[in-house]
């Protein structure tokens, strides 16, 4: 069956605040899947903790939810054990770029085909407002009342350094681009990293939609093939936000590509004549 709007929505609905980026994003989520014309059987959607995995409550389709951080050790699971499924990783800021910052390099350095959407609203927003690891130098939150020291995480340089095939970053407030910037993602062969900045109102009231419009931009008249420009203009020193695709490498093969012992078949494939699930699933439905 086809993904569309209707298809992938739940019967549950969102219990994010009323405002917040998430919604914006899971509307551009939804519509990538549906314009790329996937379906549901075609597609894993693994989600950490955070507000915004709390999505794979509001998604009717294949998923886990996962533990917090852990999202890309099950994603590469799957993704092996059937290379023709789109892998789709859906995790937080503090999800992705905290807990889980050595899955995340790891799995880049190994150009898994997966793609990965990081929510990014500079805080831990589901436990209520504290600093992760993007939240600007001097933020005072609850984990940091006098202010935060550390200097604040760059996803993507972070990525680039790791010779990331795609890195690109979109804005929840920018439907149209951040959609487009998703299915490129989903179809890019090998790691794809998609960081999302998305205002978080309840938490973090100095950067709200106010805020974003005065500083986000788009990327304009940038070749996505070059790395050193890329790296360039994902300073943490320039005056605005730039939203777009940084940087994309389509010469590298994806990890399972390389592995001699999925050249004809999936996993799945070779041994489905010879596991007999049926118990299993009996026992725990």
């Amino acid at each position: 069956m086809k993904i569309t709007k209707k298809t992938i929505k739940s019967s549950i609905t969102p219990t994010w605040c009323p405002g917040c980026g998430n919604f914006g994003i899971l509307r551009a989520f939804h519509s990538a899947l549906e314009e790329l014309e996937l379906n549901h059987e075609e597609v894993l959607i693994i989600y950490g903790v955070g507000c915004g995995p709390n999505e794979a409550d509001f998604n009717r389709t294949y998923g886990i939810h996962s533990l917090h951080g852990r999202e890309l050790p099950n994603a590469i699971g799957a993704k092996l054990a059937n290379h023709d499924l789109k892998v789709i990783v859906v995790g937080g800021d503090g999800d992705l770029y905290g807990e889980g910052a050595n899955h995340l390099m790891f799995s880049a350095r190994g150009n898994h085909d997966i793609t990965t959407l990081v929510h990014n609203n500079w805080r831990y927003s589901l436990t209520t407002g504290q600093a992760s690891p993007t939240s600007p130098q001097n933020t005072v939150t609850k984990t940091t009342p006098e202010g935060s020291i550390e200097t604040p995480l760059n996803p993507l340089q972070l990525a680039l350094s790791l010779q990331t095939t795609f890195v690109a970053q979109g804005y929840s407030g920018n439907y149209q681009q951040l959609k487009e910037i998703i299915k490129a993602g989903i179809m890019h062969r090998g790691f794809s990293l998609i960081d999302i900045i998305q205002p978080c109102i309840t938490f973090n009231k100095d950067h709200d939609f106010d805020w974003y419009k005065q500083n986000i931009i788009e990327l304009k008249d940038h070749d996505p093939k070059d790395w050193q420009k890329a790296y360039e203009l994902s300073s943490s020193e320039r005056e605005k936000i730039a939203t777009g695709v940084y940087f994309q490498n389509e010469d590298i093969p994806a990890y399972h590509e390389q592995l001699v012992q999925l050249k004809e078949k999936t996993l799945i494939n070779q041994w489905q004549h010879e596991i007999d699930l049926s118990n299993v699933i009996q026992e725990y439905a």
